[in-house]
């Protein structure tokens, strides 16, 4: 069986209860449908998710798919929607959207297939009421929606399945009664024939309905059911159906009404009480008069009773109630106005403000059903409650005239309501003036009335015609008087709505009588005084301004007809500017000025200097009217000081400016302000005049100047005298501010700035006093600065002004700030140095280093404490700018440096605060400097690393905000440094310093120090060397400023410089160390020290002798530091060596031929240090170097070395030139042990004991050789001893020494060749090889010719050593050993060279034979012999041995020598009585070995055979030598005695004596014949003078030889006959 026909058979109703799904269809529409149904889902998902983007054009789009699907296959589709609302757990938005569409299908086809529309009536119905069930009504709405567009082509089977659900005696759903008035209001004739059981089923369950729900649905179907039976009733002609009568309707209907009004009437619910008289309305079915009162009474209650919070109604509720109330006047006029006004008549203010309420509420129904009878009834009750003075009644009045009036019943308020609404308006304006702050309830409760009434007065004006003259002056006069000025915007509007109609009636009246077109005002100056200051704040009172300007442009012609076209024009400007702004984007000085603007431009219409004046004195009378402070009576100050500025007669002028100086408070800051800004607008135009008017002043106050109390004029407030001062100082500023230039140029100095510096001088100056000086100097320097063209003006008064800054700056404390005094202070400053004369380089500075000092000196403040926050941030803004402005005055590099000198001391302070501070004022400055000069100055050269090197310690700084600080500055100066110079920065360097800038933001101290150095790397190798000298120099001044994280991060700088860009630096090597030696005293820290020592090693691994030569010059004694150096030196062993030789190079380069320097590492090498300090150094190495090193290969270099330096210290030339540098640095005069010998002699002594030989220290000790080389004349003598001990007992010592040896020898320095020449002496084995021979023997040969006698007598000392130690070289070199020691023979003078050169050739002659001699043998003999009789003895003795050596070489040829035997006979007789006992016997055995040369062998027997005394032998072999010769050689006998005679003039008595003893002993052996020959007289002569002689030898002698010549003499006459005979 089909479904129609179970539809047919059993019901639409029974066919329905239990549907089988349909069959899925073969063409795949329901999964099309599914499909985009889904998407209608996606589509909602996103656009919930957009929050309220908009609907999905996808879901759209699939709803139109579907319908235009449903358009070729309705049943298909309408199978399909249907076979998804059967799905199981089917989201909400899913049905709806399928019934949605479901809809749009059934309203496009029409007609549908019967089974699918039966099918989904079920469906829908059910869904409708089962959803109810759980209060889904979205979808049992939609489903009812649904059922309705199905009722229009199938309405039958709709209205049967509703039917089937509406059952009598049983309480049905409420969407089914719903839906039953839906069909019945779209289908009117076709439910007509199911009206009547419809009713009549629905009025059987009518007291089963005890919810709300379901008898608001019921209430409301029945009145659709009414409205679609009235229509019905009206079109009986177009019905198809039977026709029902009216009264057929009405015995249904009004059984259920009935009910309503006896039972549901008395529901609390007023919702339902509405629809029940809603529904009466309709009907026109009345109420019972019985029910009426307690309808009324139930409601009322209602509305005015303050129930108990569970019984209070909502909004919603309430409105309900009145709407119930409107429709019970609407119907029962006369008796609800009678309940109201018996209501009334309670005192009780709940009942009264309600009842009005509802009054209202009854008056501003628009319905046309109210008739004036109600309204009249309505006035009546409100009148009997006029005099209620509680503010809710008052409100609920004033609401009530407002609705009259907007109602069009504004004939019922003239009279008694404007009366009362200007009563009211004047009350709550006096109640909010006079409140009191213990009423603070009251005045809210105020406001609120105010508020009401302002609002009826907006309503009145702008409603009501034909106003009274009466309510205009009252609402102009309250503008005028009232205080409450918040108010004021509704009755400007309300006024400007008034004049407009005033006028356009004026307008009518001019037209017919000619009259003029203006309204009546009070005087026009005081309007628009009142209007103008108002207007200063134009957002007030919800937008005052435009309210009031709108109200002058409507009354311009009545205040003032000349300004009326100005006004005309202006006024839409200023509305304009404030409709285009708000309360939170206007700017107050801007339309202050437009306003100021305006009345300047109307002042100027005015054409009369007595409209001006009689403003200004409006102006000045309100005054007292506003509050001080408050932004009206601010600007009222300024208008004032306009006005005045345009008046004409200056009398006036004073006597209104008097008159505001006398009644000011100068106790209260915002008056005193504002007068000074009143004084100042007023110069503008009146400079003479105010000036007179102050020196007026203050003389007058002068009689009372001891109390400054000026009671006579003002009682209420004494004035200060510290106070006026003030207040007279800014005066005369502000005067100087707002003056014409010229006039202030002629006054600036005189009175305007004399007087202020009176007042402050004769002042206590406190805090306020020094604000108003500071405050003044500042606008009066910022006037005169503003001034063009100021030429050749000068300030007089300005250093005058600068003392007195500066002195209170300092008076400033320095920990604290306890005013803006300091930052007004500087401010002032800032001004004062844009003002010629300019400020010196020195002034400059002074102020500018007394302002970093009051500033950086002061403590943060807390943060709770905002008011010194702003202090504090406000001094050092103006510090900033001070800075800036000086900087300005010297906008190049020198400039930039003084300001940063001026940081310094407090970038390096010891306070985090004040580094801080400092660093950000440094990079304020940097930012200055590149904005305003960039690139068109470059930095000189080395400002840069100065620069640098202050703030590059500051990137490890212990505070986060000093080190990024740093950084910035750090980078500043690297950006000016690239754009200078046009180098760019590569990205890895820019990447590398920003990752240094995040790290320096890292806690880590490691990570800092580490960043630190990557930025002094990335940093240096933009750095020329002269900027690295610099940096520096400046790192090494900051260390021990600040604290060792500081000294640790120069260090760090250093370091990477050094290392990097060592090898760069060899020019700028001495200054970098010179910075690094001078500071490395100061540095405390031993970490510190090092890595500096470190540093200066680092330099002379790569500069060794620049380093070395600075620092032997550095002075002495040698400071702590600088052992440290030498010490680290010692450390490094092998580093220490090649120290060492370099500074024995630089004792010998003094010792050798000056070299031309070849490159920069020889000029230092070459230049002149301190032998001493060189000593000292040596010795400090040699001591401290480590014991495990002999320094044998050192040691024949340094042993020589140091006896080179030792041997200088002998001469003149051993005062040290290190006491010149000695007494630039200390007071006194080196200690002792620092001299050239001992520190020579220690490093010496230092230099055995590392041989580890105890044999040769013992022995050199043991001998003396120390103090040989102390002693000056031993000084030779002790290097021989030492070199002979060296040669000794050092294996390996004597090559090397012999290399050395002859080096110095042909040194230029006399000492070194002397010492060499020495040492030469007694290291003759080794220079006795043939390799060295030849030189060696050249540089000796030089040693003879030199001027000095110690190399001349060591010279040939050494050639007679080298006879000995190379005896088979002498013959090779004879010929020039010979000359050489000849040469020496011939020296005038002198002792040494003449001894050491007979010794020489002695020891030459020893090794030669009389063939190698040759013709010099003579010239030696004679040499020789010239010194016999030399008074040296040591030449005597040299000369007798010498003789013997020739003696030797020439007895191969007797002949040849016997003639130089003869000539020295006598001599060599007489000085075998030498008083030198070494000569005598010498001489002795020369003697004897020249006997030979006689060829007598009884005289060489004669010297063979004595054994006797040296005397007597002498005796013997004179008398046997003259006998010999008395027989041989007699004439020889007498020449020897002629010879002997000579010697009696000899200074030395022994040969005095000898002579005697010889000439008498060959006058006893001469023969008579010889005799004869003697000059007997001289001889006399010459023994008689002898016997005079001081010595007793010689008397006697002479005595006795005497004897002898006397017999002689005889003999000679007794032979005398003999002969004559």
């Amino acid at each position: 069986m089909t479904e129609a026909e179970v539809g047919s058979n059993e019901g639409p109703s029974e066919a329905t209860e239990d549907l089988e799904p349909l069959e899925p269809d073969n063409g795949g529409t329901f999964q099309q449908v599914t499909n985009l149904l889904n998407i209608m889902d996606s589509g909602l998902a996103k656009t919930d998710t957009a929050r309220g983007a908009g609907p999905d054009m996808r879901k759209t789009l699939a709803s139109v798919i579907i319908t235009e699907k449903a358009a070729s296959e309705p049943s298909a589709v309408m199978n399909a929607l249907i076979r998804c609302l059967q799905v199981p757990e089917i989201s909400t938005q899913r049905k709806v959207n399928i019934y949605n569409i479901l809809q749009e299908i059934i309203q496009q086809e029409g007609e549908l297939e019967e089974q699918g529309v039966q099918r989904l009536v079920a469906i829908a119905s059910k869904e409708m009421r089962e959803n109810l069930e759980t209060e889904d009504y979205v979808t049992a709405e939609v489903a009812s929606d649904t059922l309705v567009a199905l009722s229009r082509n199938h309405f039958s089977l709709v209205m049967y399945d509703m039917q089937h659900h509406l059952k009598p005696l049983s309480l049905t759903d409420e969407f089914v009664i719903i839906t039953l008035a839906k069909l019945a209001n779209g289908n009117v004739f076709e439910f007509m024939p199911y009206m009547g059981i419809t009713l009549a089923t629905i009025f059987t369950m009518l007291r089963l309905a005890n919810e709300a729900k379901i008898r608001l649905a019921i209430c409301s179907a029945m009145e659709t059911f009414c409205e679609t039976v009235q229509f019905y009733l009206k079109h009986l002609e177009d019905s198809v159906y039977p026709v029902m009568t009216e009264d057929q309707f009405a015995v249904k209907l009004f059984p259920m009404y009935r009910y309503f009004v006896t039972v549901w009437l008395r529901d609390h619910n007023p919702e339902v009480l509405r629809q029940i008289l809603e529904m009466s309305v309709t009907t026109s079915t009345p109420v019972p008069q019985m029910q009426l009162h307690t309808i009324f009474t139930e409601l009322h209650v209602q509305v005015c009773a303050k129930a108990p919070a569970q019984q209070q109604y909502s909004s919603q509720n309430l409105a309900e109630i009145v709407h119930c109330f409107i429709a019970l006047a609407r119907s029962y006029p006369k008796e609800l106005m009678k309940f109201f006004l018996g209501q009334m008549e309670i005192s009780k203010e709940a009942i009264r403000v309600g009842t009005l309420t509802l009054i209202r509420a009854v008056v501003s129904a628009d319905d046309p059903r109210m008739d004036a009878r109600t309204i009249c009834l309505a006035t009546r009750v409100v009148k009997s409650t006029l005099s209620d003075s509680r503010f809710k009644v008052r409100m609920a009045i004033l609401r009530i005239i407002g609705q009259l009036v907007l109602s069009g019943h504004q004939d019922r308020i003239k009279g008694w309501g404007l009366k009362y609404v200007s009563v009211q308006l004047t009350l709550s304006a006096y109640k909010l003036t006079s409140r009191r702050e213990s009423f603070y309830q009251r005045d809210l409760e105020e406001k609120m009335v105010h508020k009401v009434t302002m609002d009826t007065v907006r309503i009145i004006t702008s409603s009501v015609s034909g106003m009274t003259n009466e309510f205009w002056l009252q609402l102009l006069c309250h503008i005028m008087e009232t205080d409450y000025t918040e108010a004021l915007t509704p009755i400007c509007i309300s006024l400007t709505n008034l004049a407009e109609r005033q006028l356009h009636t004026k307008d009518a009246e001019t037209n017919v009588a000619g009259k003029s077109r203006h309204v009546d005002l009070p005087a026009p100056q005081k309007l628009l005084a009142r209007l103008l200051v108002l207007m200063s704040s134009p957002y007030k009172g919800e937008g005052r301004g435009i309210a009031m300007l709108n109200l002058l442009r409507t009354l311009s012609l009545s205040i003032a007809p000349s300004m009326a076209d100005t006004w005309e024009l202006e006024i839409p400007v200023l509305v304009k500017y404030l409709e285009e702004h708000t309360q939170f984007t206007w700017n107050q000085k801007a339309w202050e000025d437009m306003l100021i603007q305006f009345l300047r431009n109307s002042l100027k219409r005015t054409r009369d200097s007595n409209w001006s004046l009689r403003l200004s004195k409006e102006l000045n009378n309100q005054i007292e009217s506003f509050d001080s402070p408050s932004l009206e009576k601010g600007f009222l100050y300024r208008a004032l000081g306009f006005t005045l500025a345009m008046g004409l007669e200056a009398d006036k002028v004073e006597m209104l400016l008097l008159d505001l100086l006398y009644k000011t408070d100068y106790g209260n800051d915002f008056d005193r302000e504002g007068v000074i800004l009143c004084f100042g607008l007023c110069a503008r135009g009146q400079v003479r005049t105010v000036l007179n008017v102050l020196h007026d002043f203050e003389e007058r106050i002068q009689e009372s100047e001891q109390s400054w109390q000026i009671g006579a004029w003002r009682r209420d407030h004494p004035w200060r005298r510290e106070t006026v001062k003030g207040a007279l100082m800014v005066m005369y500023s502000c005067v100087a501010s707002y003056c014409h230039p010229q006039m202030l140029l002629a006054h600036a100095d005189n009175p305007i700035t004399a007087k202020i510096i009176h007042h402050y001088s004769s002042s206590c100056q406190d805090i306020c006093l020094k604000m108003a000086f500071m405050k003044s100097v500042a606008q009066v320097t910022n006037a005169i600065k503003n001034i063009k063209n100021l030429e050749d003006f000068e300030f007089a008064q300005k250093m005058t002004l600068t003392g007195i800054i500066l002195a209170t700056i300092k008076a400033e404390p320095t920990d604290s700030l306890v005013s803006p005094v300091r930052t007004m202070a500087i401010e002032a400053l800032l001004h004062l140095s844009s003002l010629k004369p300019f400020y010196s380089t020195e002034e400059n500075n002074e102020l500018m280093d007394i302002s970093i000092h009051s500033v950086i000196s002061l403590q943060p403040p807390t943060e709770d404490n905002e008011s010194m926050q702003t202090l504090y941030a406000n001094a050092l803004q103006a510090l900033e700018h001070l800075m800036e402005g000086l900087m300005q005055r010297q906008l190049d590099p020198k400039g930039l440096q003084d300001m940063v000198h001026l940081l310094e001391k407090w970038i390096l302070s010891e306070k985090e605060g004040e580094r801080e501070k400092a660093m950000n004022f440094y990079l304020h400055l940097m930012h200055i400097y590149v904005q305003s000069i960039g690139v068109c100055i470059p930095l000189k050269l080395g400002q840069l690393g100065t620069l640098v090197g202050l703030i590059a310690p500051c990137t490890c700084d212990s505070h986060t905000r000093t080190r990024m600080a740093s950084m910035e500055v750090l980078s500043s100066l690297l950006d000016l440094h690239a754009s200078q110079t046009c180098s760019s920065w590569g990205p890895s360097k820019e990447l590398e310093l920003a990752k240094c800038k995040e790290d320096l933001q890292d806690l880590d101290v490691e990570k800092i120090f580490s960043a630190s150095s990557r930025i002094a790397k990335v940093v240096c190798m933009l750095f020329n060397c002269d900027e690295v000298v610099s940096l520096i120099q400046k790192l090494c001044e900051n260390i021990g400023a600040t604290d060792q994280r500081h000294d640790k991060a120069s260090i760090t700088w250093i370091g990477t410089f050094l290392q990097t860009r060592a090898k760069e630096l060899e020019d700028k090597v001495a200054e970098i160390l010179g910075a690094i030696l001078v500071h490395l005293p100061v540095v405390d820290h031993l970490e510190v020290r090092r890595l500096l020592i470190e540093g200066v090693l680092l330099l002379a691994h790569y500069h060794q002798e620049t380093v070395l030569t600075s620092l032997l010059r550095q002075p002495l004694p040698m400071e702590s530091h600088l052992t440290e150096v030498w010490l680290a030196v010692a450390e490094n062993v092998p580093f220490a060596r090649m120290m060492l030789h370099g500074l024995m190079g630089r004792l010998q380069s003094r010792f050798s031929p000056r070299a031309n320097a070849t490159s920069k590492a020889d000029i230092w090498r070459l230049a002149a240090v301190d032998p001493l300090m060189t000593l000292c150094t040596m010795h400090l190495l040699i001591q401290k170097m480590g014991i495990d090193d002999k320094l044998l290969d050192l040691f024949p270099d340094l042993v020589y070395t140091l006896l080179l330096q030792l041997s200088s210290s002998q001469g003149p030339e051993a005062v040290s030139p290190v006491l010149k540098t000695w007494r630039l640095v200390h007071t006194g005069t080196l200690p002792e042990e620092i001299n050239l010998q001992r520190i020579t002699i220690k490093s010496m002594q230092l230099l055995f004991r590392r041989l580890s030989s105890e044999q040769l220290v013992r022995t050199l000790e043991e001998q003396g050789v120390w103090a040989l080389l102390q002693g000056g004349p031993t000084f030779l003598q002790g290097v021989g001893l030492l070199a002979r001990l060296c040669m000794w007992n050092v294996e390996g010592f004597r090559q090397r020494l012999s290399e050395l040896v002859l080096r110095g020898m042909a040194s230029d320095v006399l000492s070194c060749r002397v010492s060499s020449t020495a040492i030469c002496l007694m290291s003759d084995p080794a220079l006795s090889q043939e390799k060295l021979l030849k030189p060696t023997v050249l540089m000796l040969e030089k040693g003879v010719d030199q001027e000095d006698e110690a190399l001349r007598v060591l010279s040939l000392r050494a050639l007679g050593s080298m006879a000995l130690g190379a005896p088979k070289k002498v013959r090779q070199y004879r010929k020039l050993l010979l000359e050489k020691c000849l040469g020496s023979l011939r020296e005038p003078g002198g002792i040494g060279v003449p001894s050491e050169g007979m010794e020489a050739l002695a020891k030459v002659l020893a090794e030669l034979r009389e063939q190698d001699v040759g013709s010099s043998l003579s010239i030696i003999s004679a040499q020789c012999r010239a010194f016999f009789d030399n008074e040296s003895e040591l030449l005597r003795l040299k000369a007798f041995v010498l003789f013997g050596e020739l003696a030797k070489v020439g007895r191969t040829s007797k002949k040849h020598f016997k003639e130089e035997v003869k000539k020295a006979w006598v001599p060599l007789m007489l000085h075998c009585q030498d008083p030198c006992s070494d000569a005598a016997q010498a001489c002795m055995t020369t003697m004897f070995q020249c006997v030979r040369f006689w060829g007598w062998k009884s005289l060489e027997n004669c010297q063979a055979a004595s054994d006797t005394s040296a005397a007597e032998e002498m005796t013997v072999f004179q008398i046997t030598l003259c006998s010999i010769l008395t027989q041989k050689k007699p004439a020889l006998l007498s020449s020897f005695l002629l010879e002997a005679v000579t010697y009696v003039n000899s200074n030395l008595p022994r040969i005095r004596i000898a002579a005697c003893d010889l000439a008498g002993i060959i006058m006893k052996h001469m023969s008579v014949h010889h005799l004869k020959k003697l000059d007997f007289l001289a001889l006399r002569n010459s023994l008689q003078e002898l016997q005079l002689d001081s010595d007793p030898g010689v008397r006697r002698a002479a005595l006795e030889t005497f004897r002898v010549l006397d017999t002689c003499w005889r003999q000679q006459l007794l032979a005398l006959p003999e002969r004559t005979c």
